[in-house]
C-alpha cells in the first residue's frame, strides 16, 4: 500500500434511533441511523406499515374489480 493516502480507519460506535448501539470500524468517527437489524422489520418479523396519504386505500380500490372478478 502507498503511505499517506488512506483515510484513518477507527474504532467508531453506530447508533439507531431504537437506541441499538454497535461498535464496528469505519473511516467515519460516529455514525447515527434511523433503522438497524434490532428494529428493522424484516429482522423482526413485525410489518411497520406507513400510509402516507391514503396511498393503500387508494390501490385496494383501483384493484377491487380485479379480486372480484376471480
Amino acid at each position: 500500500m502507498k503511505p499517506d493516502i488512506h483515510p484513518e480507519y477507527l474504532d467508531t460506535t453506530i447508533k439507531c434511533a431504537c437506541g441499538n448501539v454497535l461498535e464496528a470500524g469505519s473511516t467515519k468517527p460516529n455514525i447515527r441511523v434511523e433503522i438497524c437489524s434490532k428494529c428493522h422489520p424484516f429482522f423482526t418479523g413485525k410489518q411497520k406499515l406507513v400510509d402516507t396519504a391514503g396511498r393503500i386505500e387508494r390501490f385496494r380500490k383501483k384493484y377491487e374489480k380485479f379480486k372480484n372478478n376471480e
